[in-house]
């Protein structure tokens, strides 16, 4: 699937759009499969976006670098991090991923999405780099070119820290090729688990790739007690990082609140004050709990894609008095998820589902969608598309109820134009 850009005015830039042209070119193991279930799985490797970033003069030996890894929230948590380094008065950029409709979304420099001519020329000069390479660059794929650019268009803005959310796992991801100064993990949860190992503490030591020695690794994992946090622990201990365990907040605690803990707790490690109040505003991040309208009714975007972020979500938005009654969801997901298990913790909790997905790519089939739904009665039907589907969930709802897109952010993505997002502080 290419990816769609369209700036401020509503046109392409025709800059951007001849670099996301050739970007588009590459693998893009966002938009297809990750695994065939035969043994065939997505290649990982920090070898290529290495090779990429020295030929294009290693632009991230010049920036001081966090990564932040784990299951959810890590995008909301890099901002944050990116926020109170701002509020410091640091010169900073954070990357995260995916993008929900543009693709500067993925590059924020100063808390604003990077330009449009920016992000073409650091996109060109890597593709270029790419072409030319007789390395492990040359097999580079969409992400890793994006994140060299990502990193040399921060160089080029004379940013002195950047946050870097890693995009898959954390050990062979390409965001890994950097040396990190601190490594923050959010959470662990079975996810991707074809690629990153079918258990809570294989995963857990897949992104606790990201810890080096001597350096600080922040994780609110869990503890000893825990699968993923002792495995967590374990690879500290054999890399010789330093481990700083931020105690698991109570269930019910806002995921908002979680996130700033840790965010907190970062900036602490790199001397830094705590978040002041409204910065979740300032960093807050398409499709996480982000509310906007279809006429009078709520609608609430968020990407929710494994089960236990998929119930934190819906506790919370059931304590809100504003949301009165249960949610008509839409929803969607990648083919690799746990279908059954997410759709189980909508049962009971939601009027309906109504059932989509994004063609092409590794998603799931509504009908596929609607036939799980029916296994364990849940009230579901099914939509062509994520437009029809919003349209049906409006339609199903009339003038009383309200609207929860989830399972995806690429699902988010393919919505949000058509919702109303809310201005700051508009109530709900």
């Amino acid at each position: 699937m290419a990816t769609s850009f369209k700036n401020d005015r509503g046109e392409g830039d025709p800059d951007l759009t001849r670099a996301l042209e050739r970007l588009d070119g590459l693998v893009d193991w966002e938009r297809r499969a990750r695994s065939d279930h035969s043994g065939r799985l997505m290649r990982q490797s920090v070898a290529p976006a290495r090779a990429l970033l020295d030929r294009v003069g290693a632009p991230d030996r010049g920036l001081r670098c966090v990564l932040v890894a784990g299951t959810k929230g890590k995008g909301s948590v890099a901002s944050l991090i990116a926020a109170g380094l701002r509020a410091a008065g640091e010169r900073e950029a954070a990357y995260a991923s995916p993008h929900v409709e543009r693709v500067n979304e993925r590059v924020r420099i100063g808390g604003r999405d990077i330009a449009d001519r920016e992000l073409a020329a650091a996109l060109e000069l890597v593709l270029d780099a790419q072409l030319a390479a007789e390395d492990a660059g040359a097999e580079a794929t969409w992400f890793d070119v994006v994140t060299a650019a990502a990193l040399l268009a921060m160089r080029d803005a004379g940013v002195q820290w950047a946050i870097l959310e890693c995009g898959l796992g954390g050990r062979l991801d390409s965001t890994n090729a950097v040396e990190p100064e601190l490594g923050v993990i959010t959470n662990i949860s079975l996810e991707h688990t074809a690629i990153l190992g079918t258990t809570r503490a294989a995963i857990a030591r897949e992104k606790a790739g990201i810890a080096r020695a001597g350096v600080a690794l922040v994780s609110g994992a869990g503890g000893e007690d825990d699968e993923a946090g002792r495995a967590i622990g374990e690879v500290a201990t054999e890399v010789g990082a330093r481990l700083v365990r931020v105690e698991p907040p109570a269930p019910s605690t806002p995921i908002a609140e979680r996130n700033r803990r840790l965010a907190n707790a970062a900036l602490a490690e790199l001397g830094y004050a705590p978040l002041e109040d409204g910065a979740e505003r300032d960093a807050a991040l398409p499709g996480r709990m982000e509310f906007g309208r279809i006429g009078p009714t709520p609608v609430i975007l968020d990407g929710a894609h494994v089960p236990a972020s998929l119930d934190a979500v819906l506790a919370e938005l059931a304590r809100d008095s504003r949301l009165p009654g249960l949610p008509t969801v839409v929803f969607g997901c990648g083919a690799d998820k746990d279908v059954a298990s997410l759709l189980k913790v909508l049962r009971g909790r939601v009027d309906r589902v109504v059932c989509t997905s994004l063609v092409p790519g590794p998603y799931a089939s509504p009908e596929r969608l609607l036939d799980e739904a029916a296994s364990i009665g849940l009230p579901a039907e099914a939509a062509a598309d994520p437009g029809e589907a919003l349209s049906m969930a409006a339609q199903r709802i009339g003038t009383q109820g309200w609207i929860l897109v989830t399972g995806s952010l690429h699902l988010v993505g393919a919505t949000r134009s058509r919702v109303r997002i809310a201005r700051e502080n508009e109530t709900r």
